[in-house]
């Protein structure tokens, strides 16, 4: 599995930290405007849980990281016949570890990371 997630895409609900936390003073999305992961592995964590290794690549820096996944949804079936599940995959990672805001004591160390994916199965031709 590979995700790649816009650095301007970060939301707090709060426009001025939202701006800020875009700008060069910490993930500096003009230079950096991707945050990507790359799975290296899978195993199960139990019943409708997996945990998925891999690189994550914030700001330049490349660290491993593990995934906690949640799910994969009951199926839906829309009405085109289509098949729809969902998971949602967290951590959390310190940014200091990445280079982000410099060691900025007046914020917190810590970015949760949430990746919501909807899977598709198209309905087979008749």
């Amino acid at each position: 599995m590979d995700v790649t997630i816009d650095a301007a895409s970060v939301d707090t609900r709060v426009t001025m930290r939202d701006d800020d936390l875009r700008s060069p003073n910490y993930l500096d999305a003009a230079k950096f405007p991707m945050l990507t992961f790359k799975s290296t592995s899978v195993k199960s964590a139990g019943a409708g849980k997996l945990v998925i290794a891999g690189d994550l690549t914030i700001h330049g820096v490349t660290k491993p990281v593990e995934l906690a996944v949640d799910g994969l949804s009951a199926p839906i079936t829309d009405s085109h016949g289509n098949t729809h599940v969902g998971a949602s995959a967290t951590t959390t990672v310190k940014r200091t570890d990445f280079g982000v805001g410099g060691s900025n004591a007046m914020i917190g160390d810590e970015i949760s990371i949430t990746i919501d994916v909807e899977l598709l199965r198209p309905a087979q031709p008749k």
